[in-house]
């Protein structure tokens, strides 16, 4: 590294790193850099991380066994073995058991060892006379002046390194009762690479100006204030901070754009009766929507409530003959009971049916939106979901008309991001005119289908409302419409909880 490069690296130092620099050598340990520095040990492992990043330095973790006096290894230390302690007690006269154990202060556990090994030694003696009399031989006398090898062993300085003391010594202080402990001691040591020698050897300033205040802005400081250089390049962890599912973020701002515009949310259960999510719209009872292979049909509990008798009996009419419409309706018999099938609604629409019955004609003009979950009997694939997000919306307006649907989708999608917008025409069951609404993919360069779009018919709107009021009406799937954001290519992909996806996807920004 040139000196150019080693000053810039200089300027760049942290404060804790500039005072650990002047106490690093070839080698030393942790402990003693936090005595050198008087730093704190959490500053010390900082500032020895970032400059080990900036290989200066190499920091060498290790382990070492040592051992350490336990509770009774601390009391023997200070007031000596029982053995010993036992002997002392009978040194001048012979004494019964329970006399010894007063005198020397040792409990039960502690006499019966040391009368176990100072008759094995030949130290003493007993008889029985009532008791235990225990008397001190000359072997006894002899054995209390010397020093033994556990004595020695507890003059020692603790923690000593376990390698330190004898096998044999080690297996006899084992067995013994909490005389000693055992304990790992974790040590960090650090060696300097040759950028780190080049650097202890700088003389790093104390005067280098970390942070900028607002006095040094008002007193004007700040103009000969030598300061830290910053490198706003260097790898940072990344932050996973919590936030929503990325596509709750995205039917959120869908929300805000329709309550923008003046709409009210519409929200209903998910499990509706085949009278609200099909009849009510003017399909037939014979279509293929309500088969087992399209549509999700519960089986417990199978039949809803049907709503009260006369909009039942208008949307019967309207079935079988047309009713007040002008239409002749379908022409065939309309069956009450297929019409009370519970099931998982297949679009919400079946909330614009619900709304528009609510409404009497003195409330209009009213606009309403909804963004909910949907369900259609499909084979799970990349492309196809049996659960997912239909945006929905509708404006009930005497004076509604056609221009004014294309004007609210072409509003939307704007707002979403896809300015241009091609409307084809299209057929649906209740909508009269109906059209498909395309969005132009900029990415792709191509028309994405994306909307399913149309005004009301009166064989829907009359038997709801009463009278044949227009209604602009529209169905929008999420899926098509926010993938291409966050480059996905499977639907599956929108509704996982796959936590690094979670943590990775970028939030919706439009």
């Amino acid at each position: 590294m040139s000196k150019t490069e080693i000053d810039n690296l200089v300027r760049k130092l942290h404060p804790l790193e500039r005072g650990v620099i002047p106490h690093l050598k070839k080698s030393i340990s942790f402990n003693d850099l936090i005595k050198k520095s008087g730093m704190k040990d959490v500053q010390v492992m900082r500032a020895l991380q970032w400059l080990e990043n900036k290989d200066v330095l190499k920091i060498i973790s290790s382990e070492e066994e040592f051992i350490d006096l336990d509770k009774n290894g601390t009391l023997y230390k200070k007031e000596g073995m029982p053995e010993k302690r036992f002997l002392k007690s009978i040194m001048e006269k012979e004494l019964s058991l329970v006399d010894i154990g007063k005198k020397s202060g040792l409990d039960k556990n502690e006499l019966n060892i040391s009368i176990g090994q100072l008759r094995r030694q030949g130290a003493i003696d007993v008889r029985k006379d009532k008791g235990l009399i225990i008397s001190i031989t000359d072997s006894g006398k002899k054995l209390l002046k010397e020093e033994n090898e556990l004595e020695k062993f507890l003059k020692n300085n603790f923690p000593i390194p376990i390698n330190d003391v004898d096998k044999k010594l080690l297996d006899e202080l084992q067995k013994r009762k909490e005389i000693i402990k055992k304990d790992v001691i974790k040590s960090k040591d650090i060696t300097l690479t040759s950028l780190g020698e080049k650097l202890s050897k700088i003389k790093m300033s104390d005067k280098v100006v970390d942070k900028l205040t607002s006095k040094m802005l008002k007193d004007g400081s700040w103009e000969k204030a030598d300061f830290r250089s910053f490198d706003v390049e260097i790898n940072v962890p990344a932050i996973h901070g919590g936030k929503r599912h990325f596509t709750n973020q995205a039917v959120e701002y869908i929300k805000d754009i329709w309550r923008n515009l003046g709409f009210k949310e519409m929200t209903g259960n998910m499990v509706q009766t085949g009278f609200w999510d099909l009849d009510s719209l003017f399909v037939p009872q014979d279509h293929p929507a309500r088969e087992m292979q399209d549509t999700f049909y519960l089986k417990d509990p199978q039949k809803g409530k049907l709503p009260n008798k006369k909009l039942v009996s208008n949307v019967k009419n309207t079935h079988e003959n047309g009713w007040t419409t002008g239409s002749l309706g379908w022409r065939g018999e309309w069956s009450e009971d297929k019409a009370s099938n519970n099931m998982l609604r297949t679009h919400n629409t079946v909330l614009s049916a619900q709304t528009i019955s609510k409404l009497k004609e003195s409330d209009l003009p009213q606009k309403f939106f909804a963004v909910g979950k949907v369900f259609r009997n499909e084979t799970l694939d990349w492309k196809h979901l049996f659960e997912f997000y239909q945006v929905e919306g509708i404006v009930v307006d005497p004076d509604a008309n056609f221009s004014n649907l294309i004007g609210y989708l072409k509003e939307f999608f704007e707002q979403m991001g896809f300015p241009d917008v091609r409307v084809r025409p299209a057929h649906f069951p209740y909508t009269e005119p109906s059209a498909e609404v395309d969005v132009w993919n900029p990415k792709k360069k191509q028309w994405v289908e994306i909307a399913g779009s149309g005004i009301f018919r009166p064989e829907t709107t009359k038997p709801l409302i009463g009278k044949s009021v227009p209604v602009c009406a529209w169905g929008i799937g999420l899926g098509r419409l926010i993938t291409e954001y966050w480059g996905l290519t499977d639907l599956r992909d929108l509704y996982k909880n796959d936590l690094k996806q979670l943590r990775e996807m970028k939030t919706w920004l439009r």
